[in-house]
């Protein structure tokens, strides 16, 4: 007998995600879980976690970890609940491993990677990322994903986000085909037809995760407080393409929020 699928997220949240871009799981996968997570990438940081002067660096970038941890952090009911809920059952592939981790850590100086812009998804065989495209499909990509692995407070660098940003970036691709646009091209005027919008930050307990649509405009910042930072920010990739005109009406949370951007009948 098959379960029942696990309801993540309200109406309410289900809501607040189309109109912001975003929403927040609290205890999306365990406080030990990601303790144990932070031992592998403390080792593969090279520093000491209990010697500060071995923090030489703003921001060490880590890849692909596929270990136990990560693997149960990225797969947890709620989560996979949650995917189902927002891009749809069957439209997603689950992680199996948990993508890039830029381990921020206190430094007066600048990370060198703070700039608002979009997690570009196709085109990433081009040796200049800032050619590196995104189409009003979301070609490569379902949503961009942000699991805390460490307590993140509002000077531990946590990522800035454009609430509502989603919906100015689909405006800007509604003309551009399957092509889409480049990061160069989107960021051409620094992303101005979304600097009106709000900006929160990514705060949360370890184990806390934000699940944003792949539109959703944010930036990293430099870290201000004491302890280093970890967090991942894997794309959930799509098992087949987002379609904005379903015989059948039945569009995910991710595609309704596209069309309601660009003023497609029935939202």
């Amino acid at each position: 007998m098959e379960l029942d699928p696990v309801r993540a997220l309200g109406a309410a949240d289900i809501n607040s995600f189309i109109r912001d871009g975003f929403v927040r799981l609290d205890n999306a996968f365990a406080k030990q879980t990601a303790e144990q997570a932070r031992a592998i990438l403390w080792q593969a940081t090279g520093c000491d976690p209990n010697d500060p002067a071995s923090w030489t660096h703003p921001v060490i970038r880590l890849d692909q970890f596929g270990q136990p941890p990560f693997r149960e952090a990225a797969n947890t009911p709620v989560l996979r609940g949650a995917f189902d809920q927002l891009v749809g059952p069957g439209r997603w592939i689950p992680r199996v491993t948990l993508g890039t981790f830029p381990v921020r850590f206190p430094s007066p100086d600048e990370p060198g990677d703070a700039g608002w812009h979009v997690d570009v998804s196709f085109g990433t065989d081009h040796p200049d990322f800032m050619e590196w495209r995104v189409n009003l499909r979301s070609r490569g990509r379902a949503l961009l994903m942000l699991f805390l692995f460490s307590d993140v407070g509002p000077d531990d660098a946590p990522t800035r986000i454009r609430a509502g940003s989603h919906r100015d970036v689909a405006r800007q691709l509604a003309s551009a085909g399957e092509a889409g646009l480049t990061l160069r091209e989107l960021a051409a005027d620094g992303f101005a037809a979304s600097a009106h919008r709000p900006e929160v930050l990514a705060v949360g307990e370890a184990g806390t995760v934000y699940l944003c649509h792949p539109f959703l405009v944010h930036t990293a910042q430099p870290h201000r407080g004491t302890v280093p930072r970890f967090m991942a920010q894997p794309p959930l990739l799509p098992r087949e393409p987002l379609c904005l005109d379903r015989p059948d009406g039945g569009y995910s949370p991710v595609e309704q929020a596209i069309r309601e951007a660009i003023g497609m009948a029935g939202g």
